[in-house]
């Protein structure tokens, strides 16, 4: 019984250091629903996420071996140029890696161009909105990437649990966990961002950082080589580390802003009083 308890402790807290990024997503993506369905759109694609993951887990325990196992169709070497295994695990976490870069890329486009962004939302022409419901489509579908590689630690942390039916509800209690403390924390962290604009620069460097950790990873798994350099996966360890530096980057460079706009305020008030 404490082996089990232990293990349950040790999936909630992998399910949500996993999610952070899951959350993260979600609140940059909740965004381009309309304003009064925001709220909304964010429960009930966590919600559905959750039963999916589920469904996905029941299915991951039956079928693992389809997943793992290369495509004989999608093997193939090209000699000194390219090789590659393609499996299902390597094509999902691939697309949804490429997905997220793009999602992030294009963001970040939209900030910095010079467009008057106020004016075509005020004519409900802006590109980047999108229906409550097709948010929820998005939202639930990268749930579930982002969920695929958690799924498969957590039947690996409960493969000493020798009773499948006890390992699966584990597995289950902890993706529920996993799921309300999503719930939870969404609103909040969509609130902060938009209280903070400025740190939607931040999360969405973040989530493409994050792609580049899923490509690496999809192509490992792909036993992807291209002129024979094997692609190696991004460590947790690298990509946390890079997170790191990304907020710490961000805090000096918001506070050395705040500095130069107090200096040059104080000059201007000089130069007022001695004229």
């Amino acid at each position: 019984m404490a082996q089990i308890l232990f293990t349950l402790l040790m999936l909630v807290m992998l399910q949500a250091v996993l999610g952070f990024d899951n959350l993260l997503y979600i609140s940059l993506e909740s965004k381009k629903a309309p304003i009064e369905d925001q709220k909304r759109v964010r429960k009930v694609g966590i919600l559905i996420a959750i039963v999916l993951r589920i469904v996905l887990l029941f299915v991951l325990v039956r079928v693992i071996g389809f997943f793992q196992e290369p495509f004989s169709f999608l093997t193939g070497h090209i000699e000194n140029v390219l090789d590659f295994a393609f499996n299902g695990h390597s094509i999902i976490v691939l697309v949804g890696g490429g997905f997220i870069i793009y999602t992030a890329i294009k963001e970040i486009w939209h900030m910095i161009a010079v467009t008057d962004l106020s004016h075509d939302v005020e004519n409900g022409t802006d590109k980047r909105k999108k229906t409550a419901n097709a948010v929820v489509v998005s939202i639930v579908i990268m749930n579930l990437v982002f969920s695929f590689d958690s799924i498969l630690a957590a039947i690996g942390l409960t493969s000493e649990i020798k009773d499948a039916s006890t390992a699966f509800i584990v597995m289950a209690i902890a993706i529920v966990a996993s799921g309300l403390l999503m719930l939870f924390l969404a609103d909040r962290i969509s609130t902060f961002l938009a209280k903070n604009r400025m740190y939607e620069v931040l999360g969405l460097f973040i989530l493409f950082i994050v792609g580049i950790m899923l490509v690496t990873e999809g192509g490992h798994l792909a036993h992807l080589k291209i002129f024979g350099n094997e692609i190696v996966p991004m460590s947790k360890t690298t990509f946390y580390f890079v997170i790191v530096v990304l907020v710490i980057v961000d805090i000096v460079q918001g506070r050395y802003q705040k500095k130069l706009i107090k200096e040059r305020e104080n000059t201007l008030k000089s130069s007022n009083k001695n004229q």
